[in-house]
């Protein structure tokens, strides 16, 4: 008996969950605008070097050309001659480039720098930070370090906020996020400078980190173990439709102020009712405040339309069910214990690789949306609608086949496609945009397979420490996506061959996982060396043997002490049960 029996016994999922997952749930509606924000609010507008200031389209209206082919006098084309160049611009007015059938050798006229600042065409975006700090040609890397920085923030709050709410609780740390985000992010819409807007947006990370992890452990702890599978799929669409939101609200707005605004303001009102929820009775278990997740209990119990269990649900039954839990809780854990025994160490290390890929490939894909040739708000639609038939595809997949072949799938599927996608012709743009819409799709599966997967297989004691060390390589693999495109100047399918590299690689890794379907959540890390160290009874019973005569290994004597612990206490607690 242990805690999954309590939750069946006040409802399963009844009323209180269908409600407390809800409301965990809408907020990510918003952090899709918030990881994709800077493909909009840093959105490169066409543009060109502006006239000389005793030069202006106006004064030159007297030339009978259109604004185009006026343009020819004062700009030189780019290097495929197909358009403008948006860096240079002539020393002097080339008048003789109007003049109809001219050929001249512009490459032999003498160029120089945007010294007066450039001209930004409208139409696609009204205003980005592009436009407003001119982060153009030689400050163009400025514009994806405010990615990398956003980034760092989600990173460093996996660390921070990871290893806190493990001390401090889920629904603590949850609901300052919420407010970290609504104010430092409607804050960063004001910001007078580029520096003062990195800064901001680094501190929205960190508030992203908060919000994501808590979100997800506070939803799956108070989760019967039968409905995680279908309630953590669907409740990953609250992503999908967050990224067509964006478009819409981009698209709407165009103003990369007015944007920055509305997706932060809401969290405004996440905070406000986030009072409501119960923390993790599961947490207040292991951190003896048994009054405190008996209260909780109590208070589900009543939602889920169960008033006869106030009264049978006492410390005394709690403590009956997660006595195991109490005990072993009393030790002090850190993330050494993720890689301590081998159970643990297995499954930690699969999933940093796993975590790491998936982000790496995702985004990857999803930052760069201007180079597919297609309208901006567009593709972010279409991204974000491949999600559905992939995540469908996925739910299917985690309730028969099981999480390891789920995660294995998509992982080696994704790669395939991002293979397949290097001997597509670069002409042939509509087979390269799918195809690109595919590989999006399947690593966007395999995040939310990796979710839900990570949150069963760490024990309740220490998951939210395992969940910030698996977010923290993922954080750092979406860092470094960006980075890989500069392979490009090297070998145009560079990029693709390490992103689908990655992809192969960790779906391998994917491969040693342990199977979770149906099996309920562990509580202490004993639990796991149980189920998944793969050390039967009789192992442990042979090697203590050893142990007493002083020839065991480091890690088996740590392991065989556990063992030996979780014996003795399932003795008690069976003798307890049966004085009952």
């Amino acid at each position: 008996m242990g805690f999954a029996d309590l939750l069946e016994e006040v409802g399963g999922f009844g009323r209180y969950q269908w409600l407390h997952v809800t409301l965990i749930s809408l907020p990510g509606l918003m952090m899709a605008s918030q990881n994709l924000l800077n493909n909009f609010v840093s959105g490169i507008p066409a543009h060109h070097c502006s006239l000389p200031a005793n030069q202006s389209l106006y004064n030159l209206s007297q030339y009978q050309v259109d604004e185009k082919q006026l343009l020819k006098a004062f700009i030189p084309p780019d290097s495929s001659g197909n358009r403008l160049d948006r860096c240079r611009r002539y020393v002097e007015p080339q008048w003789q480039l109007l003049a109809a059938n001219i050929s001249a050798n512009v490459s032999q006229l003498q160029t120089e720098g945007c010294v007066d600042g450039w001209t930004f065409d409208r139409s696609e975006f009204h205003a980005t930070t592009v436009s407003e700090w001119d982060l153009v040609c030689s400050l163009r890397p400025l514009k994806q370090m405010i990615q990398t920085i956003y980034m760092g923030g989600v990173l460093t709050g996996a660390i921070i906020y990871g290893g806190l709410s493990d001390r401090f609780g889920r629904r603590s740390v949850l609901i300052w996020s919420y407010l970290q985000l609504a104010v430092l992010g409607c804050s960063s819409a004001l910001s007078p400078s580029y520096s003062t807007y990195c800064i901001f947006r680094f501190l929205s990370g960190m508030a992203v980190s908060g919000v994501i992890l808590n979100g997800v452990s506070l939803k799956v702890e108070w989760i019967p173990t039968k409905a995680r599978t279908l309630v953590g799929t669907l409740t990953s669409f609250f992503f999908t439709f967050g990224q067509m939101i964006l478009a819409g609200l981009a698209y709407w707005l165009r103003d990369w102020r007015k944007l920055q605004l509305i997706v932060c303001a809401p969290h405004f009102l996440f905070f406000a009712y986030s009072w409501w929820y119960s923390e993790s009775a599961r947490w207040l278990v292991l951190k003896q405040r048994s009054e405190d997740a008996l209260k909780a209990l109590h208070r589900v119990a009543r939602v889920n339309g169960k008033p006869e269990m106030i009264d049978k649900l006492t410390l005394e039954v709690l403590h009956s069910h997660m006595n195991k839990e109490i005990e072993l809780s009393r030790s002090t854990f850190t993330a050494y214990d993720l890689l301590r025994t081998p159970g643990m160490r297995r499954i930690s290390i699969c999933l940093i690789a796993v975590w790491f890929s998936t982000s790496f490939a995702y985004y990857g894909l999803a930052m760069d949306l201007q180079k597919f040739g297609v309208s901006i708000y567009l593709m972010q639609i279409i991204f974000g609608a491949v999600d559905f038939p992939a995540k469908i595809l996925a739910l299917g997949m985690l309730s028969y086949l099981g999480r390891r072949v789920s995660q294995a799938a998509c992982l080696f599927l994704s790669a395939l496609i991002i293979f397949a996608n290097i001997f597509v012709p670069a002409d042939m743009q509509t087979i390269r945009t799918t195809l690109a819409c595919l590989g999006k799709g399947f690593t966007s599966a395999s995040f939310t397979t990796v979710y839900l997967y990570t949150g069963e297989l760490y024990p309740t004691i220490i998951r939210q420490t395992g969940m910030g060390l698996v977010s923290t390589m993922a954080r750092i693999g979406s860092m470094a996506a960006p980075a890989v495109l500069i392979l490009d100047e090297v070998f145009p399918a560079l990029p693709s061959v390490v992103y689908g590299g990655a992809a192969v690689l960790a779906g391998g890794f994917a491969c040693f996982l342990p199977e979770t379907l149906n099996v309920p959540l562990p509580d202490t890390i004993e639990d796991v060396e149980e189920k998944w160290s793969g050390r039967s009874p009789a192992h442990l019973q042979k090697e203590s043997v050893a142990l007493k005569e002083g020839v065991a290994s480091e890690d088996d004597q740590v392991v065989l002490k556990e063992g030996v612990a979780l014996k003795e206490l399932k003795e008690a607690e069976g003798t307890g049960l049966n004085a009952l």
